[in-house]
């Protein structure tokens, strides 16, 4: 597949030093990184991947001690374009790993979605341009495990080997389409994304996806202490929490509070027997510990974002985003060469909607939008905001409910230990 191109398998200093210098010379470069996130607590780069014309780079940062300092030359050199596929995880590991500086980013899934390519996926694309199938069941493996085989070797390489050529027919096709100035644009956004995963937020319980399961107050309580026991428990057993005990099972047992050990043969049956072997006496630990538990709930949306104030919230900013959004649907329907991210994402649509600004000046304002968004679709965006939602109609005060919110988390809290088996108060 990679026919004579050679191939540099970076194990000491001196050689990493040697391909930093050989990289440094080159005007583009494809890049990539493999972690371990799928097997361990702190995930963490285990391979750098490169590619110029010369031929494939595989540096092991595990055999030179995780020092790649002379690689940070490299990456924050703006006369050298590095390309990456779906940047954003990359970056922001790089970043966390070895503080590098990236300048001078280009980004293969972006070109492709601002081009209206119907599938984006790296392997999905080296079979449309280049024919060749590119086998992705690497892609979980666990990278920090040593030695590395030669499969491991040929898969690795091969995400960064065809960065360089789709690069030029990507970027024929977005100047061709006047669309290279948005992807140059995306790219200097990922460029300055920081590392925001991963460290352990004891709030984070909020922001479970409960599946349709609506817990009361006790229910809150003990699911915010089972949080932080699985995460102590993936931490000592160096293992991702959601391996260590799923987020489901979390719920199920803030949910039905088990009390006794017959509570927990009904919530798991045989078939689940091994997480009532492993976890079931601290599940009981942390039902009781809840519901004595007297520390104040998170209020949701207590936190204010920073910046301007927004001006819809409720109804109205549903009414708004749901017409921007139908908007930019409708565009992409009667264009086959746009997809909804080539105009304008959900967070977005909703960031708009909720700022419901009055003209460009505000509409630039908005949080994460785009310069080319605006110069595209500003005046339109607020032709769609004027239907929906007038300006007339418009108050710039915090609506009802907002101000019930607000009362509600000063308000002092009255609660009682309530039973599974009881009622609401």
């Amino acid at each position: 597949m990679f026919d004579e191109t050679p191939l540099v398998l970076v194990d000491t200093k001196e050689l990493l030093q040697e391909m930093a210098d050989r990289l440094g010379r080159s005007k583009v470069i494809g890049v990539d990184t493999e972690s371990d996130s799928f097997h361990h607590y702190q995930e963490k780069v285990c391979l750098l991947q490169f590619s110029d014309l010369e031929g494939d780079i595989i540096v092991d940062p595990l055999a030179v001690d995780n020092d790649l300092t002379p690689l940070a030359k490299v990456f924050a050199d703006p006369n050298v374009v590095k390309i990456f596929h779906g940047a954003d995880y990359d970056i922001v590991c790089l970043k966390r790993d070895y503080a590098f500086e990236i300048r001078n980013l280009f980004d293969t899934m972006v070109a492709s979605q601002q081009l209206g390519v119907g599938r984006i996926g790296l392997a999905d694309l080296i079979g449309e341009f280049f024919g060749v199938d590119i086998d992705k069941k690497f892609q979980r493996h666990d990278w920090a495990s040593r030695p590395l085989y030669p499969e491991h070797i040929e898969y690795a390489r091969g995400d960064t080997h065809w960065l360089l050529a789709l690069r030029e027919i990507l970027t024929r096709r977005l100047v061709k389409a006047n669309r290279l100035a948005r992807v140059v644009e995306e790219c200097r956004i990922l460029e300055s994304r920081e590392w925001e995963g991963r460290r352990f937020d004891p709030d984070g319980w909020t922001r479970m996806k409960t599946r349709g399961v609506k817990l009361d107050d006790d229910g809150r309580r003990v699911l915010r202490h089972l949080w932080r026991y699985r995460d102590a428990q993936a931490k000592q057993l160096d293992r991702p929490a959601f391996k260590v005990i799923p987020d489901e099972v979390l719920v199920e047992v803030a949910d039905a509070r088990p009390e006794s050990d017959a509570d927990l043969e009904k919530l798991f049956p045989r078939s689940k027997s091994a997480m009532k072997r492993r976890h079931g006496p601290e599940f009981l630990k942390a039902v009781a510990t809840g519901l004595d538990d007297d520390m104040p709930l998170p209020v949701p949306g207590a936190k204010r974002a920073k910046g301007p104030r927004p001006r819809l919230a409720g109804r109205a900013a549903d009414l708004a985003f749901e017409a921007l959004k139908a908007w930019r649907n409708d565009l992409v329907a009667a264009d086959p060469k746009l997809n909804p991210l080539a105009v304008a994402s959900n967070g977005v649509l909703k960031n708009i909607a909720k700022m419901r600004p009055y003209d460009l000046i505000e509409m630039a304002a908005v949080p994460d939008i785009r310069v080319w968004q605006v110069e595209a679709h500003g005046e339109t965006l607020l032709a769609v905001l004027e239907k929906a939602v007038p300006r007339s109609s418009v108050k710039d005060t915090p609506d009802e409910d907002e101000a019930e919110g607000e009362a509600a988390e000063g308000a002092p809290r009255r609660r009682r230990r309530r039973r599974r088996s009881g009622g609401a108060e």
